[in-house]
This record gives structure tokens, C-alpha cells and sequence, in this order.
């Protein structure tokens, strides 16, 4: 199968409204290169194996997406467009040169992440090895095997780092988990190496829970984490002792109304993928819904917000 990247160089402000519209418009998956994520993990001594130059420009983010280049693949690229720049008509000029196109096969974008992705340390106990490299777990460490494959989540951006890290201090004691929006199943996997009796992990995207179900066995531990195909707590039923989203604020704003629903008393939402402007939204929302807020975890533009009910 041939898949078009298409690659848009933007500032931080913009970054979560064009990853959106790109998600809308039916990608396989979207990445961001943050030039200050990068430095910021060269300099935090977590990252092993690290080859990747200081990034001297970190004003300019790029965002690639990827769609199956098909038969509709114009009428996608020219509605990307109109979307563009309805954005800039909102926020202000936030494109840095033009759209950039390439196409490549399936196996290339795959072995693009071999490049950025290395073996990450994460709060006190987890450790991210992706499935190329080799590593010796320590005593009391939590090793997660993972290969992003076409999904997202590799833990290495603050939104999930920052996630893991948190789920790290507030597990309950064998909890039922909802990971919605699983991607990769990255959290899911944390959650059940952290003491969860039972996860389950859902997604829209089926090339998401094929990855995700893929790297669950991987960590043998399809006994714990249930793989659903399924849009937000759709994909569940019953309810959580924990419910972890790491998506974008408008998605979680939009579902958060459903969280007190599917949460026991006392259980815990911990929502990250969302930029720092739009932490107050999404308090708001949450707590207009009635849960309350506990914490806020932040790290370059972007945060982790903990709220209970």
C-alpha cells in the first residue's frame, strides 16, 4: 500500500488545531517534531543512545500526517488547505513555507521512528525500549516493550511521558482502567505493569488496535488488557477505578460530560494531549460535568490534569 506524508511546519500556538484538522481528514496517523522536546529530552540524561543534534530553530514545529493515497487523496489535500487557512484566519499567520507532499510505501514509514525513538526512562520505575533495541531492566524496574508501528504513542512527547509519569504516582490498587484512545497501548501497558487487575484499551482506529493488541502480547499481557475497536467510552461498559485520555482538549471537552458516568466514587480521570491555553477549557468542562479537580502536571506547552469523582 502507498501512503502520502504530508508534512506542515507550524508555531507551537497552532500545533494542536492543525494536528486536528489533519486527525479529521481521515489520517493513519499524525507526528510532531518538536524541536524543544528534542532538547529538552538530549538534556534531561533520560534518553539513551541519543545521535540527535541540538536543535538551534525551536519556534518552528513540524506536523506529518499520513493518508493511503488513493483515489480521494486530492480531495483531502485541497480540504487540508481551506482548513489551513481557516486556522490562520482565526489565530494570525502560523505556517512556516508551504505544505509539503511525499509518498512512500508502508515499510518506510515504519523504519522512520527507528531514527528518534531510543530506550526513555519515565518517572521512577518505567522504561520505554523499543522493539529494535536491547536493554538490561534493573531491579524494581517496569520495562515496556513497544513498537509504534502506524499508531500513535511512544511515550518519548510530554503529553504521554508526562501521563506515565503521573499514572506512576496515583494507580489505585488493582484497578479496572479505561485507556481511551489507546494508539500504540503504551498507557494501557503502564497501567497494567503499574498493578491494574484489568485495562481496557480502546480505539477508533482498527490499524490502532491491531498495533496496540500486537505490543500487549509483546508484554504478555493479553490476560489483563482487552483491546476494543471503539469511539471514546463507547468502546467500554461498566465502570473505572481510573479513566486515562491522552488525546487533544476539543475531543476531551467534548466527552468529558460522559466521564462521572463511567468513573466509580473516588475513581480518577487523568486527561493529558492538551497545550497549555486550553488547560483552563478543559477544567471548566470537567468540572462543569462534576468532577473535581485535583492536579496539574506541565512541561513544555503542554500538561497532565488529574480530576476525581
Amino acid at each position: 500500500m502507498e501512503w502520502m506524508e504530508v508534512n506542515v511546519a507550524v508555531t507551537h500556538e497552532a500545533v494542536e488545531a492543525v494536528a486536528d484538522v489533519m486527525t479529521s481528514l481521515g489520517t493513519q496517523g499524525v507526528s510532531i517534531e518538536d524541536p524543544q522536546l528534542i532538547n529538552d529530552l538530549r538534556n534531561s540524561g533520560t534518553w539513551e543512545l541519543c545521535d540527535i543534534p541540538e536543535q538551534e530553530n525551536v519556534e518552528i514545529v513540524t506536523i506529518s500526517a499520513y493518508y493511503v493515497n488513493d483515489e480521494r487523496i486530492n480531495a483531502k489535500l485541497e480540504a487540508l488547505e481551506k482548513e489551513l487557512e481557516a486556522i490562520e484566519k482565526r489565530i494570525g499567520k502560523c505556517r512556516f513555507g508551504n505544505t509539503r507532499f511525499r509518498k512512500m510505501a508502508e515499510t518506510d514509514w515504519a523504519n522512520e521512528w527507528k531514527q528518534y525513538f531510543h530506550v526513555t526512562h519515565v518517572g521512577k520505575s518505567l522504561v520505554i525500549k523499543p522493539s529494535w533495541e536491547t536493554y538490561e531492566a534493573q531491579p524494581g524496574e517496569h520495562v515496556i516493550k513497544i513498537d509504534p508501528g502506524m499508531a500513535f504513542g511512544t511515550g518519548t512527547h510530554h503529553t504521554t511521558n508526562m501521563c506515565m509519569a503521573r499514572l506512576e504516582e496515583v494507580m489505585p490498587k488493582n484497578a479496572t482502567v479505561f485507556d481511551v484512545g489507546t494508539g500504540s497501548g503504551i498507557l494501557a501497558i503502564a497501567a497494567a505493569l503499574l498493578g491494574a487487575k484489568e485495562v481496557k484499551a480502546v480505539d477508533i482506529d482498527a490499524m490502532a488496535c491491531r498495533v496496540a493488541a500486537e505490543n500487549i502480547a509483546d508484554n504478555d499481557l493479553s490476560d489483563k488488557i482487552e483491546v476494543r475497536e471503539g469511539d471514546l467510552l463507547h468502546g467500554t461498559e461498566g465502570q473505572a477505578d481510573m479513566i486515562i485520555a491522552n488525546i487533544i482538549a476539543d475531543i476531551i471537552i467534548m466527552f468529558v460530560e460522559d466521564v462521572p458516568k463511567r468513573l466509580k466514587e473516588g475513581g480518577i480521570f487523568l486527561t493529558s494531549g492538551i497545550i497549555t491555553e486550553r488547560a483552563e477549557d478543559v477544567r471548566k468542562a470537567a468540572e462543569a460535568a462534576g468532577l473535581r479537580y485535583l492536579h496539574t502536571t506541565e512541561r513544555g506547552g503542554w500538561v497532565v490534569m488529574e480530576f476525581t469523582k
